[in-house]
């Protein structure tokens, strides 16, 4: 059974599964990673999705203010023995409807080019390639999106 949880950045199912993010992460982007990992602290992050699959934690998502009309998505992840199962789609639904719940009109995000599958997903989830923003700006391992959630 699928469980949905709305929490916050001090979950610690989130705490654990951004912990293994962060070794997947460390891996593809090699000598890169400490660069893209001082944008990735998740002490003070107010809107978290923790999704279960029979009371075992395996993906999470976040959103994050951005500025007043935009929420920025952080730190989406899905358990590699549970990938192929919808869990992301479920999370960035999730993630849309209470950035949309919440008075914002768009939710952008940051992924680096070697995460090919978090790429296609974004794709399919209907994101759009916009100009790398804010510390991600002349990065060139990094792509970044943008979605209209009017």
């Amino acid at each position: 059974m699928i469980k949905i949880v709305k929490t916050n950045s001090k979950n610690v199912d989130f705490i654990e599964l951004v912990r293994q993010l962060d070794v997947y992460l460390a891996e593809k982007d090699g000598e890169e990673h400490s660069f893209y990992d001082q944008f990735n602290k998740i002490d003070a992050i107010n809107n978290v999705i923790v999704l279960y699959d029979n009371d075992s934690a395996v993906a999470c998502g976040a959103i994050k203010k951005y500025d007043d009309d935009t929420m920025e998505v952080k730190r989406m992840f899905t358990k590699l023995e549970a990938r192929s199962k919808g869990f992301a789609g479920i999370i960035i639904d999730e993630l849309e409807k209470w950035a949309f719940e919440l008075s914002y009109n768009k939710c952008i995000l940051e992924t680096g080019v070697r995460q090919k599958e978090a790429i296609q997903f974004y794709n399919k989830s209907n994101y759009k390639v916009i100009p790398n923003y804010g510390q991600y700006i002349g990065v060139e391992n990094s792509i970044c999106f943008q979605k209209e959630l009017i």
